[in-house]
């Protein structure tokens, strides 16, 4: 059966009550995650944007790397990227150095400020994961691990 055979098909009644609960569960993690974010950014610095915790993870995961590329990835358009990297960089959390292969544009990076934030925050990050999975055996921390990463897949190539 195609994708298309299965989004034309109608769902069971079990079907429905299934992607029910995981949309109910999603609305409720992606406002948390999002709450979550805004405090780590808070504590990668005080004047930092919410949204720009995941611009600063992002940068660490794939410099040197383009604001084109940043924006591409995240989806949004370069005059918001240009805007939100200005702040990073006035914070001294990022760098912008010439592209040896493109004169025109610049590669990000962190800077060494950057990174020691980052760090910090990361490190506060998995204390409270830590302390929330606590009760949980290991092997349902790794399954949900795998879980997530095979979601994350999915919606990888999504729009809007």
């Amino acid at each position: 059966m195609t994708e298309a055979d299965i989004a034309l098909r109608p769902p069971t009644a079990g079907e429905h009550e299934a992607h029910c609960a995981v949309e109910r569960q999603l609305a409720i993690l992606l406002r948390r995650a999002n709450a979550f974010s805004a405090g780590m950014g808070r504590k990668v610095h005080p004047e930092l944007d919410p949204g720009a915790y995941g611009l600063l993870v992002r940068i660490d995961q794939s410099s040197p790397m383009r604001s084109s590329d940043l924006a591409a990835y995240l989806r949004v358009g370069r005059a918001t990227i240009s805007r939100q990297l200005k702040v990073l960089e006035e914070l001294g959390l990022i760098s912008r150095s010439p592209d040896p292969e493109d004169g025109r544009a610049h590669l990000l990076a962190l800077t060494a400020e950057g990174r020691r934030r980052l760090d910090d925050a990361r490190s506060a990050r998995e204390g409270q994961l830590r302390t929330l999975l606590a009760a949980w055996p290991e092997e349902d921390v790794r399954l949900l691990g795998r879980m997530l990463e095979r979601f994350n897949m999915l919606t990888e190539g999504m729009h809007p």
